[in-house]
């Protein structure tokens, strides 16, 4: 019986490869996914139309299911995928490629031989969004979007640690939004969240890729910086400063409101410095900038040298 016409209506991708690894099906939900049609794959090695399977654990799955006739299945959080297939809904658009949950299956003959290997691909790109969701929730400030103390914690101690050991380049800046306090008295605790909401924007705006913008808590953020010394950490710290000194903001009808930031810089250099002293340090140097007048920048270096500020 010719079992074709029911692989071709499965929700997922089937393929059937000879002890080769030459392509011996190819059903039709791999043929609308991946644009390849069956008359080209057909015969060929898999490995050599798609060159991203040769990794060792792709071909120890497959010489497990041939030799031993195990069944393995691969899954997306160790191989996010095994077929480069694009996804095109703006809906998966946070991924590349579709997420993949694959398994590996010995076929065997009538001598109880494996002849053949089966490989099932399923699409998990809408669970892998829903996880990556779920993490951010947990990780992440529901007003602003920037990243949650709770993540901070975790996250420097990361950096300190690969600081330490590859003894690269770290620093630390706390920001904190002057007079926060009278904007919310005045103009009520809404427009007090907007203005949170738009100094996280302004401050992402500037910060690289690699660094990690943080609500510390209440009207203060902290940014860690990796590879970057003091020098690097003032410039862009001063960047920070301007670009919200200079930002106009209008809420409700209300006449120009006018914010300012405080920043205290702190560059790591010790490779036993704990996440907590690091940003003890920080916060000294913010401290210190409140205490200068505010609208000002401040920086530590291990906590002893204070250096003078910014010109504005």
């Amino acid at each position: 019986m010719n079992f074709d016409n029911v692989l071709d209506t499965l929700n997922i991708g089937v393929i059937i490869l000879d002890r080769e690894m030459h392509v011996q099906y190819w059903n039709n939900w791999m043929r609308v996914r991946s644009g390849i049609e069956q008359d080209i794959i057909i015969g060929s090695d898999i490995s050599k139309v798609f060159p991203n399977l040769n990794t060792p654990a792709f071909l120890r799955s497959i010489k497990s299911a041939l030799r031993f006739g195990n069944v393995n299945y691969i899954s997306r959080k160790m191989h996010p995928y095994l077929f480069p297939i694009k996804t095109y809904s703006s809906f998966e658009s946070q991924f590349e490629f579709m997420q993949q949950s694959c398994s590996v299956c010995p076929i065997r003959g009538e001598s109880d031989s494996v002849t053949h290997i089966c490989i099932t691909v399923q699409d998990v790109t809408q669970l892998a969004i829903y996880e990556k969701k779920l993490i951010e929730m947990n990780l992440k400030d529901s007003l602003t979007g920037v990243y949650n103390r709770r993540f901070l914690t975790h996250k420097l101690e990361d950096e300190l640690e690969r600081h330490s050991r590859h003894s690269r380049s770290i620093s630390l800046m706390m920001i904190d939004i002057d007079h926060f306090k009278n904007i919310n008295d005045m103009y009520g605790h809404q427009t007090g969240d907007l203005v949170l909401k738009s100094v996280a924007d302004e401050i992402s705006s500037v910060v690289r890729k690699n660094d990690f913008l943080v609500r510390f808590g209440g009207e203060e953020f902290c940014c860690i910086l990796p590879e970057t010394n003091l020098k690097s950490a003032m410039v862009l710290a001063e960047r920070i400063r301007k670009i919200v000194e200079k930002k106009e903001r209008k809420f409700h009808n209300s006449d120009n409101v006018r914010i300012t930031v405080s920043i205290g810089v702190y560059e790591c250099k010790d490779n036993n410095n704990s996440a907590d002293s690091v940003l003890k340090k920080a916060d000294e140097a913010l401290y210190l900038a409140k205490e200068a007048g505010r609208n000002r920048i401040i920086a530590l270096y291990e906590g002893s040298e204070l250096l003078p500020r910014l010109d504005k």
